[in-house]
């Protein structure tokens, strides 16, 4: 598959959020008036932070630079649902010119979660594993990373199966403590990977510390950040060079969308990004795009409100005695709160929990009314998940025990519904 495509320079640095007017045929008569008083009001990424600078983060998430079409004013981003762009003049390309390279509606996206990340580039694939697969391309044969030792089964398989055939060598260690990751240190490891809170286990890693580690043996560090969202916990403030989300879950938040995006730390490590992107093509379409951009304008609201309920689920689990262990941050015993409220302005709506054995897993998920039971989490209906045979099917039993998903161990992701009616329904599924 070829195509004549120019590389362009990261969206961080990028003149616009035009959203393609450049171009596009220009309008005649009112409609050129409306669109010339309109494009005056038009901001560059670096234009539309500053304006935000001040302001909270609830109000970037609605007002975040391309809210308003330039050509008509509606208040939605439009969808630019196109392969290709003409050349006006082919001596002077246009800013978009082949959708694999970029998309107007895409990038909308892409400054949207650069801005709430606070970095130099965002970039959107087409799943979570296609942003963390591009990420860790950035890497070459030879290369030794660290990672998270109860990482997602996804990464881990990516990483054991796949980029250990391209001499590309692991080390994974418990990231809670930084003697483990510093006595993981190589002559040729070049990356630190990190999940915080990890999943399903929830352990928190010091993101503050780990970057100030790396960055003096010239580490590039790397976080799955999709459990918190930018709307808790921005790594990039914390020193964090490229951070990662599987944007199906609390970004999207309707489990309608399947989405990755990057955003990078400086323009250095986005202009890498941005050619593995389009060199490996594993881009996000145009609807997909704005379906997230929609979902995200909402996190803040969704968050807080099933933060609200993942507090009081766990809280209820840990009075259990038949619950074997609880795994939520925002508990007092965690032995990863300070840290936690160090970093992160929240805990999170992830709840796991212990039930004792693989059976009684079993007969807990056949039991319940209301959780959905499937793969996947961060959405307006709760999800009830065992990791075991979903999330972490890819680990070997011996690897999984050995980092804390025991058989028994489910993960909760607290919805939307009302918090009395799901502990309600998990109470009749555990009655023996």
């Amino acid at each position: 598959m070829t195509n004549e495509s120019n590389d362009k320079q990261p969206h961080g640095n990028e003149e616009s959020l035009r959203t393609g007017t450049e171009a596009a045929a220009q309008p005649q008569g009112r409609a050129a008036d409306q669109a010339g008083a309109a494009a005056d009001q038009l901001r560059t990424p670096e234009e539309a932070a500053a304006a935000l600078a001040n302001r909270h983060f609830d109000t970037k998430l609605i007002h975040f630079g391309a809210e308003i079409d330039p050509v008509t004013g509606a208040s939605s981003v439009p969808v630019y649902q196109a392969s290709t762009f003409h050349h006006f003049d082919i001596y002077n390309p246009p800013q978009y010119d082949y959708s694999r390279s970029g998309s107007p509606t895409r990038q909308a996206l892409e400054d949207y979660i650069a801005l709430l990340e606070g970095g130099a580039g965002g970039y959107a694939f087409a799943s979570g594993m296609a942003a963390i697969s591009a990420a860790l391309m950035i890497f070459s044969a030879g290369d030794h990373l660290i990672v998270t030792e109860d990482v997602y089964g996804g990464t881990y398989r990516l990483l054991t199966t796949i980029l250990s055939r391209m001499n590309i060598e692991t080390t994974f260690v418990d990231m809670t403590d930084l003697e483990q990751i510093k006595a993981a240190l190589k002559p040729n490891t070049k990356g630190v990977f990190m999940e915080t809170p990890s999943n399903p286990t929830l352990k928190i890693t010091d993101l503050g510390a780990v970057a100030d580690w790396a960055r003096e043996h010239d580490l590039i560090t790397l976080v799955d950040n999709t459990f918190m969202t930018p709307y808790y916990q921005r790594p990039i403030e914390q020193g964090v060079d490229i951070v990662l989300h599987s944007a199906t879950k609390f970004l999207g938040g309707h489990s309608d969308v399947l989405a990755g995006l990057a955003v990078a730390r400086t323009p250095e490590l986005a202009a890498q990004l941005k050619k593995l992107q389009n060199g490996l093509g594993t881009v996000l379409g145009p609807q997909d795009s704005w379906l997230l951009i929609r979902g995200m304008k909402t996190l803040g609201a969704r968050m807080d409100r099933s933060e609200i309920g993942a507090r009081r689920l766990a809280q209820w689990l840990s009075e259990r005695e038949d619950i074997q262990a609880v795994y939520y941050p925002g508990l007092a015993d965690h032995p990863g709160r300070e840290i936690q409220e160090k970093q992160s302005t929240g805990y999170g709506a992830v709840v796991s929990f212990d039930v004792g054995s693989e059976e009684r897993a079993k007969r807990l998920l056949s039991r319940v009314k209301l959780p959905l039971v499937a793969v996947s989490l961060g959405a307006v209906e709760s999800i009830l998940s065992y990791p075991p045979m979903m999330s972490h099917a890819a680990m070997p039993r011996e690897v999984r025990l050995e980092r804390g998903i025991a058989d028994g161990l489910l993960r909760f992701s607290v919805g939307l519904e009302n918090i009395d009616d799901l502990i309600a329904d998990l109470d009749q599924a555990l009655a023996d």
